[in-house]
């Protein structure tokens, strides 16, 4: 078998990043070194302020950092000394040209292919780590082959990540399934070895499943698409939960006590966000489109629709409760992470409920305890957000460093991260310091067990697959909402 001593992981992100720390704390034996060309990337990398937040990942980084895990813009010693390498880079949806806003944008996996055989010698291992379509293993493979010499053998393994952003580290750690694809030759299954033996260190042995190359690959699609759906799934009840009377927390509960359905994934909200899912799900979609399966391709897409719906309609619904105007009125905007212990922000909901807010002309006031101001206001300023008015962020958009001052003065407060902390903010100072009437949006259904007091307090409650009995009644006319749920907005991208 193949003895692993030195591996390499091109991309410093958040599969890379923690992957490689847990093998190096795993597997004291083993030279880890991940490089990135980004140096500041790396440079946080070798501080004390991490470039990713995840729970537990500063300990670990810090117990191997310096003894058998390095991070380096040394790209191309990494990979020559390296019996391993992963390929950890991004594979955003294209913005532009053939697939545009469906297909995955290979380009980076490409270049570190090419750099890989640039620079290599002798036998090398090369793993899939990012999230690829179908069949990029063999494109990976053909650049080899095409770019081989005599003192060089490559074998092409997949080992997607089933990672969830927040709870990165014990997923790590104890996983529900380490997935390892290979070619079905003599050479392929020793590769697949090599890289289960890094693996058994700490996982079960029943818990590496090793399959060919290509179902490796459809697995991860597959997996992230079926999450997605769950999502869906339970937001499209919640706007029937809404007209009907139902509570959408009751039903998920009853449907998830069946053992054939399950409770993981049935948490109705302002929708799904992060790296995987939209592309993933809109990856799958393109593939069936290509492979001429027009209607498995419609059924994906649905999902990202429902979505899209769920984050309008939230949208909608505040400012249909605000008088039907929202111009120039401040709305407190409480966190910005897609989902609570991560500072990832990449397709969060708060985005997009943002843009809607501001398209209205409301001044937002935005908090989130672990999203830099910087990303926030990268984030907004993007074309499709900012509908090419750069200026409006400026204008509009408040970063707060305090909830309680991002309260202040507010007319609403709208939820859009499920953090902790926002269940034990101080709510009767915070309606004290708002414009009556005061309304929360509870985005996340956080907030369940405190509906009565606040509306004790004052606050009009309004949140997600419920209908709240007001205290103070009021009138809502939606018919703006209906109009705005019609069409989802145009969305311009840049080439």
């Amino acid at each position: 078998m193949v003895q692993i001593k030195r591996i390499c992981c091109i991309g410093a992100g958040y599969v890379g990043g923690p992957t490689c720390s847990i093998i190096a704390q795993m597997c004291p034996e083993i030279t880890v070194t991940v490089v990135d060309v980004n140096e500041d990337r790396i440079k946080a990398w070798n501080s004390d302020s991490l470039p990713i937040f995840e729970p537990g990942l500063q300990e670990v980084v810090e117990s191997c950092r310096g003894v058998n895990l390095f991070f380096s813009t040394d790209v191309d010693d990494a990979i020559k000394e390296a019996d391993l390498v992963f390929i950890s880079v991004n594979t955003p949806t294209k913005t532009f040209g053939i697939g545009k806003g469906r297909a995955a944008d290979l380009k980076y996996i490409e270049a570190c292919a090419r750099r890989i055989a640039d620079v290599s010698n002798g036998c090398k291992i090369v793993v899939e780590k990012s999230t690829v379509p179908v069949r990029a293993a063999e494109s990976i493979r053909r650049i080899f082959n095409a770019n081989t010499r005599s003192s060089l053998n490559f074998q092409v393994l997949s080992n997607p990540e089933f990672l969830a952003e927040g709870t990165a580290i014990s997923d790590l750690k104890n996983p529900d399934r380490v997935l390892i694809g290979g070619d079905e030759t003599p050479e392929g299954q020793r590769a697949i070895e090599a890289l289960r033996s890094i693996y058994e260190h700490w996982v079960p042995k029943t818990k590496i499943i090793t399959t060919n190359t290509w179902s490796s690959e459809l697995s991860k699609l597959a997996a992230n698409a079926f999450l997605a759906q769950r999502i869906s799934s339970i937001n499209s009840i919640s706007a029937l939960c809404e007209v009907t009377g139902a509570d959408v927390e009751e039903v998920a509960h009853a449907i998830g006590t069946d053992k054939r359905i399950g409770s993981n994934f049935l948490k109705a909200s302002v929708g799904f966000g992060g790296s995987c899912f939209q592309k993933d799900v809109l990856n799958l979609v393109y593939l069936c489109e290509a492979l001429n399966l027009p209607e498995v391709a419609r059924y994906w897409q649905q999902v990202i629709e429902i979505n899209d719906y769920q984050r309008r309609r939230f949208s909608s619904r505040i400012i249909g409760c605000l008088f039907n105007t929202v111009t120039d009125k401040k709305i407190a905007l409480l966190g910005f992470a897609f989902k609570k212990n991560t500072g990832d922000t990449r397709e969060s909901s708060s985005i997009y409920i943002s843009k809607y807010l501001m398209d209205e002309g409301a001044r937002l006031h935005v908090y989130d305890p672990k999203v830099k101001k910087e990303q926030i206001i990268q984030d907004l300023s993007h074309p499709t957000i900012s509908e090419d008015d750069p200026d409006r962020v400026s204008r509009l958009v408040t970063i707060s460093t305090d909830p309680y001052e991002a309260c202040e003065n507010a007319h609403a407060i709208v939820i859009c991260t499920e953090w902790d902390m926002f269940k034990e903010l101080d709510y009767e100072r915070i309606c004290k310091a708002m414009l009556k009437p005061a309304f929360i949006f509870d985005g996340r259904r956080i907030l369940d067990s405190l509906y009565d007091k606040l509306q004790n307090m004052g606050f009009q409650v309004e949140t997600i697959g419920k209908r709240i009995s007001q205290k103070i009644p009021f009138t809502v006319n939606n018919d703006i909402a209906k109009v705005d749920l019609q069409v989802p907005p145009t969305k311009k991208s840049k080439s």
